[in-house]
């Protein structure tokens, strides 16, 4: 009381009211720094590690049904279409009636190659003829030499006894016992026989020479028939290839199937040199294939039997089909760097049409060493871009990853982080670089 007694009142006034300010500064002061104290406290995280695991790729590719065959039916014969029993949609048997193409002039061919035929008969009756001709010549040269083998055996006979009668008679003629004029009549006999041994010498080398003339021509009759036999053979097989010609000039199905596509009509003029539109298109569809392209990264891990999944968007309510991988191309187009791969399909009721598009998907036989983290432990910005919190010595940093296999639960890790790792779990919290966290046990 007595120090107030000295100051003014309004002086005493100042005093208070700086007194005032400067107690409610401090303690504007001391609730900010309570505040940046609470901030930089540690944010108490769980923690997940990168774990490597055995795992199954699977790879989500379009796919195509396809027929099991598909064979473009086109003439092989020219002429005018007479019939065409079926339509597209048709049910077809292997070797029903597609079409009748009609072709007169082959008819007439026909008729003419038989006739070919007819006279090669004729030409092999004639060689015959000539063989048994050839054949008596032969045995007629062969009959006249023997004869005059024969008669050459009598004047052989005859010339020894001329030779005989001379020797005896010329002795006689030396003893006087004859008149030489004997010995001559007697030399006369003896050179009459030896010129018939001659002549007849010479009738048997005629008649030899005659029986290889009735033998050369015995062969060149035997040679006449061959010859005519084959040209009838050549006759008769173009018979039979005009014969095949006119098959063809009824087009049949090849399998059993479906008449997809018909670009012919009775009366239209068809031809095997034609390069336009099939006449007929027949798809085999009670079974069908399934192609689905794989790509590069994933073609080396398909297998066959593996398991595929696949879903039409034609029966949207249905569940997904599960079939296996039946044949593979075992390599790579090189314009779409992709690998075919085929699954064959039951398709006895005729749903699955050809042409009709889904979405396969191939889970891969073969296991592979994969980094992965649970799929709520990976988080993605706001351009799609996947990174994790990494906590390191109770610090975090963020670290941009590549994923891969994702199958809702665990994503793949292909690069960024590496097996052991220790990352932040799930979190509402965003975190920065060198942020430091407490990690629960």
């Amino acid at each position: 009381m007595r120090f107030l007694r000295y100051f003014p009142a309004s002086v005493l006034l100042g005093s208070l009211l700086l007194t005032a300010a400067g107690c409610s500064q401090n303690s504007s002061n001391g609730g900010q720094d309570a505040a940046a104290s609470k901030s930089q406290k540690p944010v108490a995280v769980k923690t997940v590690s990168v774990a490597q695991e055995d795992v199954r790729r699977s790879t989500m590719q379009p796919a195509t049904v396809y027929p099991f065959y598909t064979a473009a039916i086109q003439a092989k014969v020219h002429g005018y279409v007479k019939d065409v029993p079926v339509d597209i949609g048709d049910v077809v048997k292997a070797g029903d009636v597609l079409a009748i193409v009609h072709v007169p002039e082959m008819a007439k061919q026909r008729m003419t190659a038989l006739a070919r035929v007819d006279r090669q008969c004729v030409e092999e009756e004639r060689a015959k003829a000539g063989i048994d001709l050839a054949k008596a010549n032969v045995q007629a040269a062969e009959a006249m030499t023997a004869e005059a083998k024969s008669k050459l055996q009598q004047v052989e006979a005859s010339l020894v006894a001329a030779e005989a009668e001379f020797r005896r008679t010329d002795d006689l003629v030396k003893r006087g016992s004859m008149q030489p004029r004997v010995l001559d009549e007697v030399r006369k006999k003896r050179d009459s026989e030896a010129a018939a041994r001659a002549a007849v010498t010479s009738a048997i080398d005629s008649a030899v020479a005659n029986v290889r003339v009735a033998q050369s021509h015995l062969a060149a009759a035997v040679a006449d028939l061959k010859f005519a036999s084959a040209e009838t053979v050549i006759q008769e097989r173009q018979v039979e290839e005009i014969d095949e010609l006119i098959k063809y000039a009824t087009l049949t199905a090849p399998f059993a199937g479906v008449i997809t596509k018909r670009n012919v009509s009775p009366g239209d003029l068809v031809s095997e040199r034609s390069s336009g539109a099939p006449l007929f298109v027949v798809s085999q569809i009670d079974t069908v294939r399934i192609q689905i392209s794989v790509p590069e990264n994933d073609a080396a891990h398909v297998d066959r039997g593996d398991s595929i999944s696949v879903v039409f968007p034609s029966f949207p309510a249905e569940e997904a089909m599960t079939v296996q991988v039946t044949r593979s191309t075992g390599s790579l187009d090189p314009n779409t760097r992709t690998m075919l791969v085929e699954a064959e399909v039951a398709n006895s009721d005729g749903k699955l049409l050809p042409g009709m598009f889904g979405q396969a998907s191939i889970t891969l036989s073969t296991k592979v060493a994969a980094n992965m983290l649970p799929a709520r432990a990976v988080r993605f910005g706001d351009s799609g871009n996947a990174y994790v919190y990494v906590v390191s010595d109770q610090e975090v940093s963020v670290v941009p990853v590549t994923t891969g296999i994702d199958d809702g639960n665990t994503i793949e890790i292909v690069s960024g982080v590496e097996s052991g790792q220790t990352v932040i779990d799930a979190h509402l919290q965003r975190f920065k670089d060198g942020q430091k966290v407490r990690v629960l046990k």
